[in-house]
């Protein structure tokens, strides 16, 4: 297989025109075998996350729920923080409540399920489900209530915003009677075998901020939580401890810990050894920083953290099997943190989030496999900030109802499913040199690849962890084992100039207030587009061959259907 030349000059124009580097092209063979299955293709990118609860329902909230449902052929996951605080349900930056528990002046309880209702209706209309986490702890039944309420926001320190609700309950017998009833409450709205498809979580992050008791705390406040649960619906999947990422050795010392507590410890309910779990729930982040006046991504440490959390699981042979959810999984660890008080989160508008979330995303098959546990999905942690500025700089999947580009990644990984094949690339960095070092040297040019019944399905990325101008990659893809002569090739880009409604806004002059002809502008930029219209390609002896040139940070999405 040969590249097609490229005139000097021609490229050297065609990269001034793009703003990519004027460097050649970096030139990488990806061979993709139809016949050769790794295994099902896991719907791991169908989960999705955020603190903020009363975001749901609001128009833009709802507006991006629906896309999301759209974009997947499964059902998508939400999880979210904040469902079990007092408040009026006002929403805030790291920040939510539902007031679904207070106390009478006698002390007696009382259930409110109203916004709770709210939340769950909207995901189910929209046939979502929900990733239930308990917590966080009412005002009433907070040890240390006060001060409970607080007014974060992202020029302030981090650690303020940790108040009352993340204290232990002052009564476990009343904080399990408030699970069991939402339970109940639950199967009388939605049904029983619709809340035995949910997910249940114990709580979020309880070895940091999050969880101002012990360890020892937690074990309780899990194995009241479950018996809650489970004296509900006995048939409810519920798991934890979720984690921070396990790649430090305190979060990596809280997973064993807790580990071993469900499989030998003295039940705090029952005085039995054990608890019930279904699945297992950590996180893992990376850690972009600022270099010489540019952002520079953390891969590295995010799937270091995940592949830690595996060889902790795999480490205890009873629980090998069971699902894992990393239950938020992004470049680092503040959504709310936006770019003008955090310079290092510079890569959360343009194409440096979606192909950084192509890379990485394809590494979580890799290192599953690898330690050969079973990885059910991974929580994108990133929603959308109600009535905030354009393109402000937060962890965001859109901005004021307009997508930006690491939406359209989830929209590629929706095209696929079935099998996951074989796809090899010359320009891959192998997976040793991405846990120690992350992609420093040369890009990663390398490919995700699936087959369904009458397509395969090929993403490819030019990823590097350094946002700075690069040489697009001449890619020579070979496709075999197709089951057809002819097949008709979709090609999706997500780059500078396709599905990226950012650059589209820059060109405007970045207005906050754009006109309703720039919303529509907006609108169709942030969709998923292809590079050119579908064309029919012969396929002698279930062999295709390709060349395609992919920007620096871009994204592509071959579809080949019969």
């Amino acid at each position: 297989m040969r590249f097609l030349p490229i005139p000097a000059a021609v490229f050297l124009l065609l990269s001034l025109l793009s703003g990519e580097s004027a460097e050649p092209p970096e030139r990488v063979l990806i061979r993709v075998d139809a016949k050769q299955s790794k295994g099902r293709f896991t719907p791991i990118y169908s989960y999705f996350g955020y603190d903020e609860p009363n975001y749901t329902y609001m128009k833009d909230g709802k507006k991006l729920l629906a896309q999301l449902a759209a974009a997947s052929p499964v059902p998508v996951y939400v999880r979210m923080h904040n469902l079990l605080t007092t408040g009026d349900g006002t929403a805030a930056l790291k920040w939510g409540s539902t007031n679904a528990y207070t106390e009478d002046a006698s002390g007696r309880p009382r259930y409110d399920w109203t916004i709770i209702d709210h939340i769950f209706d909207t995901l189910i209309e929209r046939k979502m489900k929900p990733l239930v986490e308990i917590g966080f702890m009412p005002e009433a039944l907070s040890v240390k209530p006060q001060p409970y309420r607080h007014s974060w926001s992202p020029d302030q320190p981090y650690q303020s915003i940790f108040t009352g609700w993340a204290q232990p309950p002052k009564d476990y017998g009343k904080w399990a009677e408030l699970i069991y009833q939402w339970v109940r409450h639950s199967i009388e709205k939605y049904g029983k075998s619709e809340v035995e498809s949910w997910y249940w979580e114990v709580w979020n992050e309880p070895d940091g901020g999050y969880w101002q008791g012990t360890p020892e705390e937690y074990h309780k406040l899990y194995d009241y939580s479950v018996d809650a649960v489970k004296r509900g619906l006995p048939a409810t999947r519920v798991g934890g401890p979720h984690t921070t990422g396990p790649g430090g050795p305190r979060a990596a010392k809280f997973l064993q810990d807790f580990l071993e507590h469900v499989l030998h410890g003295r039940n705090y309910v029952t005085g039995k050894t054990g608890s019930p779990i279904d699945y297992i729930g950590f996180h893992a982040k990376g850690s972009p920083r600022v270099v010489e006046g540019h952002v520079q991504m953390g891969i590295s440490n995010q799937l270091r953290s995940v592949s830690r959390g595996f060889e902790i699981v795999a480490s205890f042979p009873e629980l090998k099997r069971l699902p894992i959810l990393i239950g938020e999984s992004d470049p680092e660890g503040c959504a709310a943190c936006s770019v003008r008080f955090h310079p290092q989160n510079g890569y959360r508008n343009g194409t440096m989030y979606s192909s950084y979330t192509a890379a990485s995303f394809a590494r979580k098959y890799d290192l599953a496999a690898r330690h050969g546990v079973n990885l059910e999905g991974a929580v994108t942690w990133a929603f959308e900030f109600e009535n905030q500025p354009y393109f402000d700089g937060f962890r965001d999947l859109a901005t004021n109802g307009i997508g930006k580009p690491v939406l359209n990644v989830f929209r590629m990984f929706g095209l696929m499913g079935g099998q996951r094949i074989v796809a090899e690339s010359s320009g891959a960095t192998d997976l040793e040199t991405i846990l120690k070092d992350g992609v420093r040297g040369k890009p990663d040019v390398s490919a995700l690849a699936s087959r369904q019944e009458r397509s395969v399905e090929i993403m490819i990325w030019n990823y590097h962890d350094d946002d700075l101008p690069g040489p697009a990659a001449a890619v020579a893809l070979s496709v075999e084992g197709l089951g057809a002569t002819r097949v008709q090739l979709s090609h999706y880009r997500i780059d500078r100039e396709q599905s990226n409604s950012y650059e589209v806004w820059k060109k405007m002059g970045s207005p906050q207030k754009p006109s309703p002809e720039q919303c529509a502008q907006l609108e169709s930029a942030s969709e998923l587009q292809l590079i050119e219209p579908p064309k029919l390609l012969p396929a002698a002896s279930g062999r295709v061959s390709l060349n395609l040139s992919l920007p620096r940070q871009g994204v592509s999405l071959l579809k080949l259907t019969w």
